[in-house]
């Protein structure tokens, strides 16, 4: 007779795609984003704390799928509702601006964070939750609330310890790619939904300009491509004329680098000062025949040349006339802040997510270098990116309430300040105090108590306390400072020894003898001088 196993004991492992936080992670990511909440605080903006699960009617992206209607989230049927676990900040963002729009200010302005869930395939680095930082401001439709979002993000960087010169944030605009797809011939204002293939191509192609470069983009917008491996993808099936109208787009960033650098050579030969931001010449000022001071230049000088580009680019479209009238003026509202081009330009290569916007979209990338798994150097690249969404709260309400926003991604901020040596220290551990004398637990209590109340970070040892070795493995397990001890004999004699652990760990690892006796690792203090001898000794590791 086969013997009964009993119950299956269940396995102790997270679910496929989650992970778990411990303390000096936990701590890590709450002092970042309290040093951003700040930021956004300083900047006017309110917090606000919604709820994880939304109704899948709120959040929206239905599939025709019956038993799982909106693909991408954790949803479930309760009472004839469906519900889903957020999958991001801003969905909940417009269900309470249309919720409550009688009730805010208007604009609103709020930060948001918190942890958003995606049920998507988790792959190494890509986990299914994960936090999110938002702000965004709804019911401004003037661009200076898109330029605001950028000039805040770039404190927010700057405060967590993101230097300047480590990042840049890139601003474009969704009309401008509206206005080269209208004179490529691929975009009709009187049906938008027409050559919507061929656009989502060009889109997709435009992005990988950094993997495929040039000619790989060109091949996408013509025919096709084929890979090293031989796979074809098809592509958008543009005619050369239009091919070059994209091209030009695609190619405004070299276009204007080199600009840029012949007027820098020029500037050169004559003698004349240049800016090392954008490598120029500085041009003249009309009624004196001077070149324009530095900072004007440093300021002014890039986003005029790109702002230029691109309007040649639109030409008569009025969709991408607009769209370069409102990145001109953002960077003419940044500039008169002192946002110049060492922290924030205009870039026509962030198209990234535009099918969500309706204008301005703006992405931030670190530009240090890092080293990958093989011990390649790359740098670390995107850690948040937003933009203008005009068209969200109207599903709600049915009129258009214009609305701009950016987000974080929590994780990779993180990631990216432990990669620079720039996270906060972790939380110091707390003073130990050892237990020598069971009978004694109320005395051991009581000097917690005063450690306590005296602002220090302080526990009694809870465990067996047989083994005095186990309690300082503990102790040094917790990264603990500090141990008390006071056995019979020192209680007898009102006293208490103090051992430094810090110092303690470097003596065994070989210390100097003249640190050993100008600073003993353990020394015995009267029981009512506890208090003043542990934080002359915490002082003193600083």
């Amino acid at each position: 007779m086969a013997k009964d196993k009993g119950p299956r004991r269940p396995r102790a492992q997270t679910p496929k795609g989650f992970r778990d936080y411990f303390g000096s992670e936990v701590s890590a990511r709450r002092a970042m984003l309290d040093r951003i909440a700040a930021v956004y605080h300083r900047y006017g903006f309110d917090a606000l704390e919604t709820s994880a699960v939304e109704t899948v009617e709120a959040l929206g992206k239905f599939l025709p799928d019956v038993d799982r209607p909106n693909d991408g989230v954790f949803a479930w049927e309760e009472e004839g509702d469906w519900l889903a676990l957020r999958y991001d900040l801003t969905a909940p963002l417009a269900r309470v601006a249309a919720q409550y729009r009688n009730d805010l200010p208007s604009p609103y302005r709020r930060y948001a964070m918190g942890p958003v869930w995606r049920n998507e395939k988790p792959g190494p680095g890509r986990f299914r939750q994960f936090y999110q930082c938002d702000a965004d401001t709804v019911g401004a439709a003037s661009v200076a609330a898109d330029a605001e979002i950028c000039a805040m993000l770039a404190d927010a960087l700057e405060a967590v310890g993101i230097e300047r010169g480590d990042y840049v944030i890139r601003v474009n605009n969704r009309k401008v790619l509206n206005g080269v797809m209208e004179v490529a011939g691929i975009l009709d204002p009187a049906d938008p939904s027409k050559f919507e293939a061929e656009r989502g191509i060009v889109l997709r192609a435009i992005d990988k300009l950094d993997r495929l470069g040039v000619e790989g983009v060109r091949a996408l917008l013509g025919e096709g491509r084929k890979d090293e491996s031989g796979d074809f993808t098809k592509g958008a099936g543009l005619g050369a004329a239009q091919t070059d109208v994209v091209m030009k787009f695609v190619d405004a960033n070299r276009a204007i680098e080199a600009s840029l650098g012949a007027l820098a050579s020029e500037a050169i030969e004559k003698g004349l000062p240049y800016s090392r931001y954008t490598r120029a010449m500085y041009s003249f000022d009309e009624k004196t025949s001077k070149p324009l001071s530095v900072d004007d230049e440093a300021e002014v000088y890039r986003s005029f040349a790109t702002v230029n580009y691109l309007r040649e680019i639109v030409s008569d479209s009025k969709i991408g006339a607009e769209g370069v009238a409102e990145l001109e003026e953002i960077a003419n509202l940044l500039a008169a802040q002192g946002y110049g081009p060492d922290r924030i330009i205009i870039d026509p290569s962030v198209v990234r997510g535009l099918g969500y916007y309706t204008g301005p979209v703006f992405e931030a990338e670190l530009t240090f270098e890092i080293t990958d798994e093989k011990g390649r150097p790359r740098q670390f690249g995107s850690v948040a990116g937003g933009g203008r969404y005009d068209d969200l709260v109207k599903r709600f309400t049915g009129q258009a309430v214009p609305a701009t926003g950016v987000s974080i991604g929590v994780d990779r901020l993180l990631a990216a300040l432990a990669a620079k040596g720039r996270l906060e220290e972790s939380a110091q551990g707390p003073v130990v105090v050892t237990v020598m004398d069971r009978a004694r637990m109320a005395e051991y209590m009581a000097m917690v108590g005063e450690l306590r109340a005296a602002g220090i970070r302080a526990e009694m040892y809870l465990g067996n306390p047989k083994n005095f070795g186990n309690q300082l493995k503990y102790a040094d397990k917790r990264e603990s400072p500090i141990a008390v001890i006071q056995g019979e004999e020192e209680a007898a004699r009102g006293v208490v020894q103090v051992k430094d652990l810090i110092l303690g760990a470097k003596i065994a690892a070989q210390a100097t003898v003249e640190e050993w006796k100008s600073q003993p690792a353990q020394i015995e203090v009267p029981r009512s001088g506890l208090v003043s001898a542990v934080r002359e000794i915490l002082g003193r590791q600083g």
